[in-house]
């Protein structure tokens, strides 16, 4: 049933997905691979719905800071391919991987180039490309992230990146591994500390909702500037909505039908082209990484206002 009729009603249909979620049973659990993370109530929710104009609806925990993590991948990707085009695409691919999130496998016989900007190898490649053209990844998304969420105080959290640090040999030995193919351009932990910092950085499900509001905008960013072409706003919510929640994209898009990017800080933003963006919040994940509350409040807007890309 379809219940939207007009951007007005985005406020009762967010209410009612909240207390479908409080009902159900089984929220998954927290990340506890990062131990910063593990502390996390599986059963907190907040979910934001942020309009073009920058008109924000809002339930539940959806102004309480939380963990970004991989969610911030997206706005790295844009940031670099804003600045180097399809050269990008040279050094990552655009395909799912269909492995999980921190795999090795594929590197190896794909002569270092990752499959996709979300996977952690692909993600170290495009915060190393962009650490080349900045001087300063993690700073460049901060700064874009309090300009496009209106919010000066955001901030990298960091205990979590210390946590992510002291735990992060695979990602180390991911950056070794592409380097020694000659793709990644830094020292690797010059990178590792980029990546740890960028991933550590801490928002709300409002303050995510608005920043991802250029792709919602085919590329235009709140003060009407243009960070990427519409084609380029294109490609990201493409690659989004194939790879953005790791090795489950198929389920995620046959659930929910929008582009999507997930973090295992129990966040997920979606993208609904031309109309909106969302952001949901709730630590506890599936065993694919995803939040499991989260998928299920998108799947839930998509079937109650009937906006999909589909």
């Amino acid at each position: 049933m379809v219940i939207m009729s007009s951007p007005l009603t985005f406020q009762p249909v967010l209410e009612r997905i909240a207390a479908e979620i409080e009902s159900t049973p089984g929220r998954g659990r927290p990340a506890d691979y990062i131990p910063a993370l593990a502390a996390c109530d599986p059963r907190r929710f907040g979910m934001a719905v942020a309009e073009l104009d920058g008109t924000v609806y809002g339930v539940g925990d959806w102004r309480q800071p939380f963990s970004t993590q991989s969610i911030t991948k997206v706005f790295t990707l844009a940031l670099d391919l804003a600045r180097e085009a399809d050269e990008l695409w040279e050094h990552v691919g655009r395909e799912p991987s269909g492995n999980p999130f921190n795999s090795l496998v594929q590197l190896e016989y794909e002569n270092g180039i990752p499959r996709n900007p979300f996977i952690n190898a692909g993600a170290l490649v495009v915060t190393d490309r962009l650490h080349t053209r900045t001087g300063d990844a993690a700073g460049t998304l901060l700064d874009f992230l309090r300009a496009e969420s209106g919010n000066d105080g955001l901030a990298a959290d960091e205990g979590v990146a210390a946590s992510e640090t002291a735990n992060g040999d695979r990602n180390a030995a991911l950056g070794h591994f592409m380097a020694s193919y000659g793709n990644i351009d830094n020292p690797v932990p010059v990178l590792l500390d980029q990546y740890f910092r960028q991933c550590a950085i801490e928002a709300s499900c409002a303050d995510l909702a608005l920043a991802a509001g250029f792709l919602a905008r085919h590329g235009v960013r709140a003060d009407g500037s243009r960070l990427l072409t519409r084609s380029q706003a294109k490609q990201v919510n493409a690659v989004m909505l194939t790879c953005g929640t790791y090795d489950a994209a198929g389920d995620f898009a046959y659930r929910v039908g929008l582009p999507g990017k997930s973090g295992v800080g129990g966040g997920i933003i979606a993208v609904v082209p031309g109309r909106c963006t969302l952001c949901v919040w709730s630590p506890g994940l599936d065993q694919r990484g995803n939040s499991v509350a989260g998928v299920a409040a998108l799947d839930r807007f998509t079937t109650l206002t009937g906006l999909s890309v589909f």
